[in-house]
């Protein structure tokens, strides 16, 4: 029987602590959307520059190489696990580097997903390199797949363009990182920003609707999704970020600081428009669905 390691009183934000492939085996429920943004592998004794300060690389063992093999049969051992999670109308949001993110591509499409696109997300403030050898590293990327070839997938294709002010969204974002008020509660060491998985969700999913995170971290995609209104699973094996998870939270859950969260949002980037924010808090629509456990 699992028991859940956390559960929000309104019994729309869940953590589940442990391996995610493990995790999932073993129950039975399926989920809208999925997002996910696993290891890089990238903690190697190198060194990077953060706040204007040369900072380690190394992240924890968690994200350390076990060699090309073994991370290419990790990376499709969860995504196999994810899929069998996921509705057939249902799509997964895949985050990466240039350094795992063509293993990912071939083991979604070993597995039989459908990759729709590499969304890439351009930071508008990347750390600058310091051997001065190489372009600076500017950018991540994002695929987005979908279950199947053949079995339609949800896409809001009108309020992607409404946002994109009348015209088609293209596949490079040009976001933000992570700013001051998103650390409050302390910093995951790869923690995405909430306006860049906020656009993920709006795209592919509808009020109401279940969203996964098998490698949640500080659960910055159950933030977003519960501020817009859909419900959250997230899994992590280390529990002090699950801690970090609940206190963001229960921070949310304060008096007005979801509009709060909100209005620093759409100051970033125009992502929200007046209408939705309006509604933020009244989106919810109950499916009659709920988690096994």
């Amino acid at each position: 029987m699992i028991i859940p390691y956390y559960k929000s009183s309104d019994s729309k934000f869940t953590l589940l602590h442990g391996d995610c492939i493990g995790l999932l085996d073993s129950f039975d429920f399926k989920f809208d959307m999925i997002f996910a943004d696993p290891p890089y592998h990238l903690s190697n004794g190198g060194i990077s520059v953060h706040g204007g300060k040369m900072v380690s690389v190394n992240k924890g063992l968690w994200d350390k190489s076990n060699g090309f093999r073994e991370d290419y049969e990790f990376d499709r051992r969860w995504l196999s696990a994810c899929r069998d999670k996921l509705k057939s109308t249902g799509t997964i949001w895949v985050s990466g580097t240039y350094h795992n993110i063509f293993s990912i591509a071939r083991c979604l499409t070993e597995l039989g997903y459908k990759i729709l696109n590499c969304v890439t997300w351009v930071k508008t403030n990347p750390p600058p390199n310091l051997s001065c050898r190489y372009f600076t590293h500017s950018a991540e990327y994002i695929l987005w797949a979908r279950h199947n070839e053949k079995t339609p997938h949800y896409f809001n294709y009108g309020l992607m363009k409404e946002i994109n002010g009348g015209t088609q969204m293209r596949d490079v974002w040009t976001l933000p990182a992570i700013a001051p008020w998103e650390k409050t509660c302390g910093k995951h060491p790869t923690q995405k920003p909430l306006i860049l998985v906020a656009r993920t969700i709006l795209a592919s999913t509808v009020p109401g609707a279940w969203i996964l995170d098998p490698f949640t971290g500080s659960s910055t995609t159950g933030i977003a999704a519960n501020l817009l209104g859909r419900r959250f699973l997230g899994i992590d094996m280390e529990e002090k970020f699950l801690q970090m998870s609940k206190a963001r939270k229960e921070e949310m859950e304060k008096p007005g600081k979801s509009q709060e969260y909100i209005k620093r949002m759409e100051r970033q980037a125009r992502v929200f428009q007046d209408k939705d924010i309006k509604v933020i808090g009244e989106q919810y629509v109950d499916y009659g669905q709920d988690l096994p456990f």
